[in-house]
């Protein structure tokens, strides 16, 4: 206890008399001297009819013109008890002072002993009914004595300043709400004090993997000798910030401490997420150190994300406007195609550019209603689903011809193609519409410091987006297959040596740009992640670009035979 009682200030008494000494000149503006951490009253018990009391330390202009109104005020400075012992207010303000030292200096086994003495002091003082407040510039610190029968829950919220990144610093607000069944089980006359400590550091609390917490508060909640768990009806805790957080970037989670020797780990069990604007919720079942942590083995820096977005913008513009001249001078300068690999190849065209103008379409679109973004999103979903489907039967289509071979013809061919890639897609995406529209809306791409994010219109279920990986999943797998298949049978035209190798090539170019580029999307960890969205941005932003370049060098190539073929 020596090292909470260094330093400490005088009492409550000497503050009386320097009361009685300015207010005896009469019209004096006056305040009370308190020491460099502040103690007031906290906010007064939900349900309560008092109204918060003026706070002790704050100053104000009085008159006092009657000499009883004088006398008795200062009989009751003088002689009335504070509302803790000055002992226990030095105490307190000296361990908070200690630890608000140790915080800048990131000294965290010191800090766990000096935060365990603090707990200790906050749950042996007496705080009286209303409670009490301790605060330093990291630190803040709420004391209560309730008794089990009278306790009709209570609210407690603090302002902490957060620096941001080239901004001024702000005030973010934060709360905490106790249920009445805080005190289930205990006696109606039994007392407990409840402890409360916002932390504005997270030096103390590094897991093994360095992660990062909301604007690096802290709050912890206990009982004093009493565990409390599995509470019928949650603790409420609300984080306030300013980013663009939701499920996918923001979690709430508490504190479990290791062994000496190893760092603790923040857990999630027992405590449930809700994102507001502006605003974490976390519902807790229990009383112990909260936080919301910051998901950041996905995300990019922002200039990481900026390069990434000019790449697939400028990639996807190029691809859908070869796409649709290649489509253009089929259609309108050629005769119509009349076999079924040109109509195949023409499809995927088709596709690939509804599926880079509704990519092009969605992030506009997410700054609109959220109807228009659900919309722009559903249209993303089906052209996806539809450019797999056509990169399929691209496979299927060169397995009938390079594998197969004989007994290939099928009757209304490209009819049933077309009901499987055009038509089922389109009625998975509608039926989604109808019954469960909220699986799109808005998708927040984040990056690491939780600033310039990219939001887009995009899945929002985790379930529809992994469906959405296992139909892709499929594909890729069965045009690798028929890739494998066909290198196989290349390899064993040994006559035309020279011919087998033009179509080696031909074929495994045919199969890369019909989908094989998309396979990178499954390497997407650990140190692989930046390069991977690199290479799957550029192969798949420019596919209609290399699909293109290959349709007219096998349709000049064709027609240069033909020609051949007629002299």
């Amino acid at each position: 206890m020596e090292g909470c009682t260094k330093g400490a200030k005088q009492g409550e008494s000497e503050s009386a008399i320097a009361f009685i000494r300015l207010s005896a000149y009469g019209n004096f503006p006056f305040c009370l001297h308190r020491p460099t951490v502040h103690s007031e009253p906290p906010l007064r018990h939900r349900g309560s009819s008092r109204h918060t009391t003026a706070l002790p330390g704050s100053c104000w202009p009085g008159r006092i013109t009657e000499m009883p109104t004088l006398l008795l005020t200062a009989l009751v400075l003088c002689f009335a008890e504070p509302v803790l012992p000055s002992q226990d207010t030095e105490s307190i303000q000296s361990c908070m002072l200690d630890l608000s030292e140790g915080l800048k200096l990131s000294s965290s086994h010191h800090n766990w002993d000096r935060l365990r003495e603090l707990e200790q002091v906050l749950a042996r003082s007496k705080p009286g009914k209303e409670g009490y407040r301790f605060k330093t510039n990291m630190l803040e610190a709420f004391v209560f004595s309730i008794t089990a029968g009278s306790f009709q829950g209570l609210n407690l919220s603090s302002s902490m300043p957060v620096q941001s990144k080239g901004r001024q610093s702000a005030w973010l607000r934060g709360s905490i709400s106790f249920p009445v069944e805080l005190m289930e089980g205990m006696g109606a006359q039994e007392e407990q004090k409840l402890v409360c400590i916002y932390i504005q550091s997270a030096s103390m609390f590094l897991d093994e993997h360095n992660s990062s917490v909301l604007n690096n508060h802290i709050l912890g909640a206990f009982l004093h000798n009493r565990r409390v768990r599995w509470l019928r009806r949650p603790v409420e805790i609300h984080f306030s910030h300013d980013k663009e957080l939701d499920s996918s970037n923001a979690t709430c989670v508490f504190w479990q401490p290791a062994g000496t020797g190893s760092a603790g780990s923040w857990s999630r069990e027992g405590c449930e997420t809700q994102h507001q604007k502006g605003t974490v919720r976390c519902l807790c079942n229990h009383l112990t150190y909260f936080a919301v942590l910051l998901i950041q083995a996905h995300n990019l820096s922002e200039s990481e994300l900026q390069s990434l977005t000019y790449i697939s913008t400028v990639g996807c513009s190029i691809s859908a406007t070869a796409a649709f001249c290649t489509l253009l001078l089929c259609f309108v300068f050629r005769c119509r195609p009349r076999d079924d690999t040109t109509r195949i190849h023409m499809n995927l065209l088709a596709a690939l550019l509804l599926l880079n103008t509704s990519f092009l379409l969605s992030e506009p679109l997410a700054a609109g209603t959220m109807g228009g973004c659900q919309a722009a999103a559903a249209l993303l979903h089906g052209s996806l689903l539809c450019a797999l489907g056509w990169m399929g039967a691209e496979g299927f289509h060169l397995y009938l011809l390079l594998i197969k071979v004989y007994n290939i013809y099928v009757r209304h061919y490209l009819l049933k193609l077309c009901l499987c890639t055009w038509g089922l897609p389109t009625l998975a995406v509608v039926a989604v519409l109808i019954f469960k529209r909220e699986t799109y809306g808005h998708h927040i791409i984040s990056t690491a410091d939780g600033y310039k994010n990219v939001t887009m219109c995009w899945l929002t279920s985790p379930s529809a987006h992994y469906m959405t990986l296992c139909y892709a999943g499929l594909i890729l797998l069965f045009n690798v297959l028929v890739l494998v298949a066909v290198v196989v049978v290349l390899r064993k035209m040994r006559q035309q040596q020279q011919r087998a190798r033009r179509d080696c090539m031909t074929v495994l170019g045919l199969t890369c740009l019909l989908g094989t580029t998309w396979g990178t999307a499954f390497c997407a960890f650990g140190v692989l992640l930046v390069p991977q969205l690199y290479l799957f941005t550029i192969l798949n932003s420019l596919q209609g670009v290399f699909l293109c370049l290959w349709y007219l060098s096998t349709d000049r190539s064709k027609r240069g035979s033909d020609r051949s073929v007629s002299t």
